[in-house]
């Protein structure tokens, strides 16, 4: 028998064999970040000025050459070779082109769910239930059973949130179907079919740019301006002071002043009989700046949830599929049981949420759209666990973040001016600068050089690995960023 480590290798190699075929797809990493033009480049100046006539452009950053990335390199459009720490805002589990996942491109499950796209709630594949029990429920959280696909991440909450009313009002009917009197009135939006009920988000979240997620979504103004927004109470997330141990008092104080508000505003909601429905929260403010909270934080808040009969939504678009240590960050916290609903997307590669099965909805049509998720993805999110449990990336993940925690906390012992709040948990990793300018300037300086870092909220710097990140690659990280901090 081969050790595991041979066999990793020889999978690998058997992989890389197979996609040898696909001319001009990139099979190695490059050993070293490599930058031969100023990012973005001329080539991509030249093609936002050719997209900008076709589609809307202002967010773009550079254009990349996808054909020639691998591993945990970015190759933009200039042949500048970036060390990625942002994985496309934290989207990709294996870095880019995983030459097991490049080599399903013979899967005939790939090509059919492609060409012809099925629309999952009326017309699934044969083999859809097996796909959706060996990509997604082989990682469920511990209590969710049952999982609903859908596009994305702000499609997961969206209807996240739909199913939490849902099961609302079906229980103040007592696990009755919609009345006629129901029917009729939701068609004008009036009482009683079209209920006065709300969410309860959180200052600093990010849950998304539909409408209904905009309401939940308070990180950045420019999401918000200008677009109507449903009248929704807001509460305060925990702002901690860091280190941890030498703050206990004051974080404390914060967790309790935050649920006793989400406490005082669940019960004056319910007084205006418009009561709250579903709170949602991260197990990190991602977008908003990066903001953790205790496990303590979390225990009171599902207790209020469930005092108040709350559906208890957590949203892991960002954090789940291993990137913080745990397959899912909640999992961390050690709640008495599962949350009723958590979402996801990104590193799970398809949207969609886990549900307690209380919150299963009976009626068609309620929880639909023409696709209801991506079946290719379930393919390759198939194929991905099974690299990540093969290879027990969830673990190195927690180790190597553990590093980049030790190797920011030398810096921030260095440069405490630049550097400091030094937070994470696995590679979901952050710090904190003194302000918006230093923190933009000390990202492009850091592109420059190539390594490309994230920013979120107004003062923070995070990184967003993928689960192949490792040793070599937190050396050079840290080596970059360091030189970029002298430079400020």
């Amino acid at each position: 028998m081969q050790p595991a480590s041979a066999l990793t290798l020889s999978r690998s190699a058997a992989a890389i064999n197979g996609i040898r075929c696909l001319s001009g797809i990139a099979t190695s990493e490059p050993s070293n970040p490599n930058v031969k033009t100023k990012i973005p480049g001329p080539k991509s100046d030249e093609l936002k000025i050719a997209m900008a006539k076709v589609h809307q452009n202002p967010s773009v950053k550079m254009f990349v050459d996808y054909e020639k990335c691998f591993g945990n390199y970015l190759v933009d459009a200039d042949g500048n070779e970036i060390l990625d720490t942002f994985m496309q805002i934290s989207s990709i589990p294996l870095g880019y082109n995983h030459p097991e996942l490049v080599a399903l491109h013979k899967d005939p499950r790939l090509i059919t769910a492609a060409v012809s796209r099925p629309a999952l709630g009326s017309f699934p594949r044969t083999d859809f239930a097996k796909l959706v029990d060996n990509a997604l429920i082989s990682i469920a959280p511990k209590g969710l059973s049952s999982v609903q696909t859908m596009l994305c991440g702000t499609s997961a909450n969206e209807n996240a949130l739909k199913t939490a009313f849902i099961h609302y009002q079906t229980a103040k009917r007592g696990g009755k179907s919609p009345t006629a009197a129901d029917l009729e009135s939701c068609m004008n939006q009036q009482l009683p079919g079209t209920p006065h009920l709300s969410v309860l988000g959180f200052h600093g979240a990010f849950h998304g740019r539909s409408l209904a997620m905009l309401s939940v979504t308070r990180s950045k103004a420019v999401h918000k301006v200008d677009i109507p927004a449903h009248d929704w109470p807001i509460a305060n997330f925990p702002r901690y002071k860091y280190p941890l141990e030498k703050h206990e008092e004051h974080n404390h104080a914060q967790d309790e002043k935050c649920l006793k508000e989400v406490r005082d505003l669940i019960a004056a909601r319910k007084n205006d009989k418009r009561d709250v429905a579903a709170v949602i929260v991260e197990p990190i403010q991602s977008e908003g700046g990066d903001h953790h909270a205790s496990a303590e934080f979390f225990h009171g808040l599902q207790k209020i949830c469930k005092d108040n009969g709350v559906c208890f939504i957590v949203d892991e678009v960002q954090t789940g599929a291993g990137a913080s240590g745990t397959m899912w960050a909640h999992e961390q916290w050690n709640l008495p049981s599962s949350p009723d609903i958590v979402t996801f997307s990104k590193k799970a590669l398809i949207g969609g949420y886990y549900y307690k099965p209380e919150f299963k909805i009976n009626e068609p049509y309620r929880i639909y759209n023409t696709w209801m998720g991506e079946p290719t993805k379930l393919v390759i999110l198939e194929k991905a666990v099974e690299v990540m449990k093969r290879e027990n990336l969830v673990k190195k993940t927690k180790e190597i973040g553990e590093e980049l925690i030790k190797g920011l906390r030398r810096l921030e012992s260095h440069y405490p001016q630049k550097v400091f709040n030094v937070r994470g948990m696995g590679t979901l990793v952050a710090f904190d600068t003194c302000d918006t300018q230093t923190r933009d300037k000390l990202m492009d300086i850091a592109l420059q050089k190539g390594l490309q870092i994230g920013g979120c909220g107004d003062t923070s710097i995070r990184f967003r690995p993928a689960l192949i990140f490792a040793e070599k690659h937190l050396q050079t990280t840290l080596d970059l960023l360091e030189k970029s901090i002298k430079t400020l």
